[in-house]
């Protein structure tokens, strides 16, 4: 039996889009939908950007954004895209000849504000910078720094202003003959972000760049994005997503990824279940995950694991899992081990997080094995 059956109610049907490139990445179109952050380190740090583009790698990014609001910053960009593996989005506001000079510098794409980048002779020749260094573009939209001439005709930032900012924009590009870009229109309040983005998702088929900008800290942050992306992401809307958090840009990752995970949308890592805990829990199962999530950090094969507290839903969990855990009665001092929904052995609480690290690396590397075997199959 399958651990994961296929359910018609769980089913998420995409928004047809075309698709256009980040560097190797392919955004739309059907792609795997591509998580991104951005560094918060000054860009002429090039040591520390470097670094923080490279831990965003490890955690899963596939695109990584760097500020270059001034001459300086291009000229670190070129030495950065030169050291790092995933493609680098040069994010550019008011100063176009920054997205010259970023094109120029090796940047894969360019993010330029139609509220602030500048006039139509301006853009055009970024849109050159751009033909010439084979970049793309992302239209980037933001309630926050919209248009004068929209924000008098609207009187206040709101969807129809938004998605009228970036039709215009889209437009622009394509009279240009430039039709490699993305295109997304933020805001911070989920319900205006969300509007908007479906109005957007009517008028184009320009792959979708998700967020919600400035969503605050890792706590509030997460929870705003998880509403927003989330809902938009189960109607089917969005081909890339970016999770924005006042937090380290691993955290963005790490949310983005679980965001997805949560939908079947991609899977990335060990996806762990496990219970709040109660007085029925046969162990500590808050430090246990704790553990378990840094103990396996390190593993990028999609597996499950399940580690419940006791009997009541802990077999049940177990059965849908790869690896599961269920612990015995309060102070029993044993749990069962299930490996692929079966029950399979004993094992005494004070051993189960080095023997559950073990199972789940060794499951990991018999899932790659069958990966692999199915990918070398001529049939």
């Amino acid at each position: 039996m399958s651990l994961n059956p296929v359910r018609p109610w769980r089913n998420i049907y995409r928004r047809e889009s075309r698709q256009i490139h980040v560097g190797n990445v392919p955004i739309g179109g059907g792609a795997p939908i591509a998580v991104q952050t951005m560094t918060n380190t000054l860009t002429t740090d090039i040591k520390g950007t470097i670094a923080q583009v490279q831990a965003a790698a490890e955690a899963g990014a596939d695109i990584v954004r760097i500020s270059v609001p001034d001459e300086d910053s291009s000229k670190a960009l070129k030495e950065i895209v030169r050291e790092v593996s995933v493609p680098i989005v040069a994010d550019i506001h008011f100063h176009y000849k920054r997205g010259i000079e970023a094109a120029e510098a090796g940047a894969a794409c360019l993010r330029i504000n139609p509220g602030n980048i500048g006039n139509e002779a301006r853009v055009k020749e970024v849109i050159q910078a751009a033909r010439d260094h084979n970049c793309s573009i992302r239209i980037g939209v933001n309630a926050g720094s919209l248009e004068k001439h929209l924000l008098d005709k609207y009187g206040e930032p709101c969807p129809d202003a938004m998605v009228e900012s970036g039709m215009d924009h889209i437009k622009l590009l394509q009279d240009h003959d430039f039709h490699e870009f993305k295109i997304s229109v933020k805001a911070s309040d989920v319900f205006m972000a969300a509007a908007a983005y479906q109005q957007l998702a009517e008028q184009t088929d320009a792959p979708i760049h998700l967020g919600i900008t400035e969503a605050g800290g890792l706590v509030s942050g997460t929870i705003k994005s998880a509403i927003g992306l989330g809902n938009l992401l189960w109607m089917g809307i969005g081909d890339t997503i970016r999770v924005s958090l006042s937090a380290d840009p691993v955290e963005e990752i790490k949310v983005g990824f679980e965001i997805l995970k949560s939908l079947g949308l991609r899977h990335r890592g060990v996806n762990i279940i496990s219970c709040p805990s109660c007085a029925r829990q046969g162990f500590d199962v808050i430090k246990t995950v704790e553990a378990l999530e840094h103990r396996l950090a390190h593993i990028h094969t999609p597996m499950s694991l399940s580690i419940i507290g006791c009997v009541v839903n802990g077999p049940g969990e177990a059965m849908m899992t790869d690896v599961g855990f269920t612990g015995g009665g309060a102070g029993a001092g044993t749990g069962m081990v299930y490996m692929a929904g079966k029950q399979d052995h004993k094992l005494g609480n004070q051993d189960m997080v080095e023997h559950i690290v073990e199972l789940v690396e060794k499951r990991a590397a018999e899932i790659e094995a069958e990966i692999e075997a199915e990918s070398s199959d001529p049939a």
